[in-house]
């Protein structure tokens, strides 16, 4: 880097940056890994310390001379808050900038959670986080959102997205609704990609560079990073995932999207919509179902059936495990990433859904042992969609 060709305020950025990823740090250390001046790089910490962004955190070992001053972030000199909208729960959470988890809120999507009623949610949360914690507005620095899309970033809007329990969401100007109700601004981006960002983030001493990120719940849906930066495409559509097709003459998923669509063999909706279509067929699956009327059966029922041994939904979930290791080698295979991480309600399910999924699609990599991506649930796992809407941001904030 040559500082004459950047602003004083990029490379004050890239100096914060630097001293946030290694916590601890002298001036020697960074200018060895820094192109910038001995008096330049005095004015910016200075500069940063007047200001409460980093602190002096005592002093490291001596090589011959004085001790050297280590310098780290200030982590509660501001707050950012992170929220999730899924179509099963949502999550909101206050971090500080280090991305500790101060409080966090967790709630289901029923048929109530309408836009109006979960922006009433957040507002109050959001209220009772300032009052506990004795902070102020002015200490936060934003509000990241992680979303069900498609959506509209530029324009802060969720658009039409499916299978919401609630009516409503459609057309959602979320971005101003949250702003005008908290005073926050907030930034909009697919739960997907936030939900990679923090996985990202998590494990930024690692140097990922290309990662795979696909969550399986209601719908499918993916993110990928190469370079470390989010691909994008000409629209967004996190949920396309879920219309690759991997079988020529499967059935569609509540008569939508394509025939044979991943969607319609491994997903939350596909497993219910299978239930429902046995139990209103008069077939015996289990006691329980018997007292349930088709509309009645939901993914929680699912899983009670499942953790009580029940032989036909054990065969059900590892046949949509199956589906889903073949749809994820597809991917593999055309990405080539160097990490996929899953998560999800099917994948935190049960631990055999991820085994066979990940199993399927290691078999199924066209290639040879001089290339196998490496598979995880995350370090952040069900709290990756709001801390990565938080991380973004963090990397999105002026100092």
């Amino acid at each position: 880097m040559n500082t004459f060709q950047f602003p004083m305020k990029v490379v004050k950025r890239q100096v914060y940056d630097r001293i946030a990823t290694q916590d601890h740090i002298s001036k020697t250390e960074l200018l060895q890994e820094m192109d910038i001046t001995s008096s330049s790089l005095n004015r910016i910490l200075d500069e940063l310390t007047r200001e409460g962004w980093i602190s002096e955190s005592g002093q490291g070992q001596s090589t011959g001379g004085r001790r050297p001053t280590l310098y780290r972030i200030n982590p509660t000199h501001r707050y950012i808050i992170g929220l999730e909208i899924s179509r099963v729960y949502s999550v909101l959470g206050l971090y500080d900038l280090q991305m500790n988890t101060i409080v966090s809120y967790r709630w289901f999507m029923d048929e109530q959670m309408t836009p109006e009623r979960l922006v009433d949610y957040v507002e109050e949360r959001i209220d009772w986080m300032l009052n506990d914690y004795q902070l102020t507005l002015s200490q936060m620095i934003g509000i990241g959102i992680g979303a069900v899309g498609p959506l509209d970033r530029a324009k802060g809007m969720i658009l039409n997205p499916v299978y919401f329990p609630a009516t409503g969401w459609k057309d959602v100007a979320i971005c101003q609704m949250i702003n005008e109700r908290t005073g926050l601004t907030a930034v909009l981006e697919n739960g997907a990609n936030t939900a990679l960002i923090g996985e990202h983030w998590a494990v930024r001493d690692e140097n990922m560079q290309h990662m795979l990120f696909v969550n399986v719940g209601a719908g499918i849906r993916s993110a990928m990073m190469s370079g470390g930066q989010l691909v994008r495409g000409a629209v967004d559509r996190e949920g396309s995932i879920g219309q690759m097709i991997i079988q020529t003459d499967g059935e569609k998923l509540h008569d939508q999207g394509n025939y044979g669509a991943l969607e319609a063999f491994a997903s939350v909706q596909a497993l219910e919509q299978q239930v429902r279509q046995r139990v209103k067929l008069g077939m015996d699956i289990w006691e329980a179902a018997q007292e349930l009327t088709p509309e009645q059966i939901h993914f929680d029922t699912l899983i009670t059936g499942l953790n009580q041994g029940n032989v036909f939904l054990q065969e059900l979930f590892a046949k949509s495990a199956s589906y889903m290791g073949i749809g994820l080698a597809n991917l593999i295979n055309i990405l080539l990433p160097e990490k996929v991480i899953l998560g999800g309600a099917l994948i935190n399910a049960d631990p055999s859904y991820y085994e066979q999924a990940i199993a399927v699609a290691r078999k199924k990599v066209g290639y040879d042992n001089s290339y196998q991506p490496i598979f995880s649930k995350g370090v952040l796992q069900e709290r990756a969609v709001a801390v990565g809407a938080a991380v973004m941001i963090l990397q999105q904030m002026e100092l």
